[in-house]
């Protein structure tokens, strides 16, 4: 072969190297990932996600794209990124909240909806019914509201003293509240407790709740399910560390970072399965065919560290049913 024909060659084939590549990627289907958090602590989420999806046969960047939309706690910016993702006519999107999935659900029809729902998506309207969702979504009910009077009951175990209890809640997330003191005041007249209802939609309403605390002094405090309280753990926890109110939280996340205790279903094994939906979805399978997956497994996790500092003794019996104990 002639040094020249022999060099067109190479330079041909180098071209199409790009190209190729470009074609590829082109043909990998793409997801979209809208969550109304930031990324920064979301490793571990993002884990058990990306592992359904490895279950199912796609793994991000050799078969299948991901677009995140991160809505940083601005949650008025769900219904430009929802509909951003719907634009990109993406192959189905992973919707991760309550609040997600109402947007979502209101701006397409067509595209498949995998939804994560603290509550019964059927009352929120998400799907008709668990066992054939019908319609384009399908999803992880993630059981956390239900678990509202276990976690007051816990909470009267790691201070058995305590009469009156404060409870926390948004009242802009109105159908997670209004089932949250729904359960909590059932749950606490069967313990003779007394609750004292306090709203925070904003970080300055935080600081003043727990103003209001100092001078009422409650003897232990219930976060209530929500994800703009979630978003402001780390504010709910130094402030419950600074004024040494015991409080118990919906998920593992406010434990890590020095709260006292959570109850919560186990929100990785809960995005891993919506990772597996989601991927079954890239296989051919209908969201209205889907059952709604009930969420099955719950932790428990104490922060013993800061049960000292607080001068609680937590139960031995509590102890060795914790799924974790943070020392």
């Amino acid at each position: 072969m002639k040094r020249r024909a022999f060099i067109t060659l190479i330079g041909g084939a180098a071209a199409a190297w790009p190209l190729a590549a470009r074609v590829q990627q082109a043909a990998m289907p793409v997801v979209g990932f809208l969550d109304p958090r930031s990324p920064d602590g979301m490793t571990e989420r993002l884990r058990g996600f990306r592992q359904g999806l490895k279950d199912t046969g796609y793994v991000e960047g050799e078969n299948v794209a991901i677009e995140y939309r991160w809505a940083e706690g601005q949650f008025d910016r769900l219904p430009a990124l929802a509909a951003d993702l719907v634009r990109r006519q993406v192959a189905v999107i992973a919707a991760l909240s309550n609040m997600v999935a109402f947007e979502v659900k209101a701006t397409t029809t067509t595209i498949p909806i995998v939804f994560i729902a603290t509550e019964d998506p059927v009352k929120l309207g998400f799907v008709a019914s668990l066992a054939r969702p019908g319609g384009n979504a399908t999803g992880i009910n993630f059981y956390s509201g239900e678990l509202t009077a276990k976690r007051l009951e816990l909470l009267r175990e790691v201070v058995p003293a305590a009469t009156r209890v404060a409870v926390l809640v948004n009242p802009t997330n109105v159908l997670t509240t209004e089932s949250t003191l729904r359960d909590v005041q059932s749950a606490a007249r069967a313990m003779g407790l007394q609750i004292q209802v306090v709203n925070a939609s904003t970080s300055h309403e935080i600081n003043a709740a727990f103003a209001t605390f100092v001078r009422e002094r409650p003897d232990a405090l219930f976060v209530g399910l929500d994800v703009f309280l979630n978003n402001r753990r780390a504010q709910l926890v130094n402030l419950a560390s600074r004024y040494a109110l015991p409080a118990i939280f919906s998920n593992r996340d406010f434990a890590e970072i020095g709260g006292l205790m959570s109850y919560g279903s186990d929100i990785k094994d809960a995005m891993r399965q919506v990772g597996v939906y989601v991927g079954r979805i890239l296989k051919g399978a209908k969201p209205a065919e889907l059952p709604v997956v009930q969420s099955s497994k719950f932790e428990l996790v104490i922060n013993a560290e800061t049960a000292r500092m607080l001068g609680l003794t937590v139960p031995d019996k509590l102890l060795a049913t914790a799924d974790e104990v943070i020392e």
